[in-house]
């Protein structure tokens, strides 16, 4: 991991050790099922992603024909993004069944990407709802960080 993740890593860890923590026992579920989250999670994500290459190559040359051909660059960027975190998460599947600290990055990475490829679009719900996500899914990842090592 670069510094700059670490960085970031660093300030969310302080920022959400003031937040409530789960229940020890919710905790425990949510680390037994984690590797079957991701593992659907990651084929729902890569196959998402294929059917917005598919979409956005049809509409693309509709959008260039209206004057809006940037919408075909950040469709390709976020579809490109969603599908490097679904093939994130599929990677994580075996990593985080072996609660090793790689599964939990990797899960980490899908989190950035995933938000990432909604920010692209520069869509302001999607940028809102983005964050939210991004907020909220490191809350849950916070929370089990210390099962994976």
């Amino acid at each position: 991991m670069n510094a700059q993740l670490k960085s970031l890593l660093k300030t969310l860890d302080e920022s959400y050790i003031k937040t409530p923590a789960l229940p020890k026992q919710w905790k425990d579920l949510l680390v037994n099922f984690a590797p079957w989250l991701a593992l659907l999670g990651g084929i729902i994500l890569v196959f998402g992603a294929i059917s917005l290459l598919g979409l956005g190559s049809f509409l693309s040359p509709f959008a260039m024909l209206t004057g809006v051909g940037a919408f075909a660059v950040t469709w390709l960027i976020a579809a490109i993004l969603l599908l490097v975190g679904g093939l994130m998460e599929l990677l994580a599947f075996s990593p985080l069944k072996a609660r090793k600290e790689k599964g939990w990055n990797l899960m980490f990475y899908a989190l950035l990407l995933n938000a990432l490829s909604s920010v692209v679009r520069l869509n302001i719900s999607d940028i809102v709802m983005a964050i939210l996500g991004f907020l909220i899914g490191y809350y849950f990842l916070y929370q089990v960080k210390s099962y994976y090592k």
